[in-house]
């Protein structure tokens, strides 16, 4: 007889396990005495934008500071304004759309994909005034938007794309990486992520002004000769009085929003492993598609599309016909961690800002009422699986 299966402790949604990789790379920066930005971090950096076919990656505290910096480079490139618009899906997680309200300007959400559950390509004129400056396609789950007609919208009416990719990594939208898919790419490698630093976030670009911006917006607004503490390293005479004279100045509102070294080491650490995370989660994905497809006419499984790739940061899914939360409450009582699926419009402090708008985007609202996701992380075991596809039954049986 098979012995069941019970969990001893919450199945998360996510996980870490700091590995050799990881401990040699900490071994450096300690044993360098080194935690400001320092060649631990500009390899971390330099391998990220290679893996992303970029030019530049820029590694700082997290992904929604990323983003943070990201629309502040692009509105003072743009001479944006105050009060301009920027287009953002009404189904992502908060921060996509705070960072918009805290650089001044204003999100205008439109309705995703039923199937992705990413941004609707076919919605986004409709939203577009005078105002709209920009477009923030957000690539959930681990699946990229559907950027082609992202891009066609962005063309006709003169936009600025850039991306929120913070819950996808080393994926392609017909064979382009992400990051490589607007002006810039944001990514975050906070816990539970695809790669995990702890905290940290990167910004990509291709474009030297930016990274420029980037580097500066992280750093106090700080003049660009003077980013990192090595920027007057082996100068001299003119030269150095030149650094000198201008390393403490700063020419635009900026902020504190590095990483140290530290963190750079555990990304290094996990970059050697992330051909092996991704598989494992790819793995896992399709294991949990075997074993609910039986109940797929109550379910919406994950249906990644033929152009793109899929990373599955966590593996989504969206009861058809019915509320989620008996189910949600079903697993969290057997020791499955569930998540809601990025409910952005009908947020608390959303409904105070714009009022109850939620109705105007039915698919958004049908995700936030039926949709949920569970652990898809590679340091899950194949029982661990197993037990959550069986329990997934076991409540509809029940029913």
């Amino acid at each position: 007889m098979t012995k069941t299966f019970i969990p001893k402790q919450q199945i998360g949604v996510g996980g870490f396990k700091i590995g050799e990789a990881e401990r040699r790379y900490l071994g450096e920066v300690i044993d360098s005495s080194r935690l400001s930005y320092g060649p631990m971090t500009e390899r971390f950096e330099a391998e990220f934008a290679r893996l992303h076919d970029c030019r530049y990656a820029v590694f700082c505290n997290s992904g929604t500071s990323a983003l943070h910096i990201a629309l502040a480079a692009l509105k003072e490139r743009g001479g944006w304004a105050d009060g301009d618009e920027v287009i953002v899906p009404a189904v992502t997680f908060v921060a996509s759309s705070n960072i918009v309200l805290h650089n001044g300007m204003k999100p205008v959400f439109v309705d995703v994909e039923r199937d992705t559950y990413n941004l609707d390509p076919t919605k986004i004129e409709a939203a577009i005034t005078p105002r709209t400056r920009a477009i923030l396609p957000v690539h959930l789950f681990g699946q990229p938007a559907s950027m082609e007609g992202i891009w066609e919208v962005a063309r006709k009416h003169n936009l600025v794309v850039f991306e929120d990719s913070a819950e996808t990594m080393f994926a392609r939208y017909k064979e382009q990486s992400v990051g490589t898919l607007g002006d810039i790419g944001c990514f975050s490698t906070y816990v539970a992520h695809i790669l995990v630093t702890g905290v940290g976030g990167f910004a990509t670009t291709n474009d030297p002004e930016l990274a420029i911006l980037l580097k500066s917006g992280m750093n106090h607004g700080r003049d660009s000769i003077y980013l990192n503490i090595d920027d007057d390293k082996g100068k001299t005479g003119e030269q150095l009085f030149k650094v000198v004279e201008r390393r403490f100045k700063f020419v635009r509102l900026g902020h504190s929003f590095r990483c140290t070294e530290l963190e750079a080491a555990i990304g290094l650490g996990q970059l050697e492993q992330a051909e092996m995370f991704l598989a494992r989660r790819r793995t896992l994905a399709k294991r949990y598609t075997g074993g609910l497809s039986s109940l797929a006419e109550r379910i919406q499984l994950p249906r990644p599309r033929e152009d793109r790739t899929h990373s599955y940061m966590m593996y989504p899914m969206v009861l058809r016909e019915e509320s989620k939360w008996d189910l949600v409450r079903y697993l969290e009582e057997r020791n499955i961690e569930t998540r809601e699926m990025m409910p952005l419009v009908s947020q608390p402090v959303y409904r105070a800002l714009f009022g109850d708008i939620e109705d105007q985007y039915p698919v958004a609202k049908w995700i936030n009422e039926s949709g949920f996701y569970v652990g898809c992380h590679p340091y899950l075991a194949d029982e661990e699986v197993d037990y959550i596809i069986s329990q997934i039954h076991e409540y509809f049986r029940k029913r």
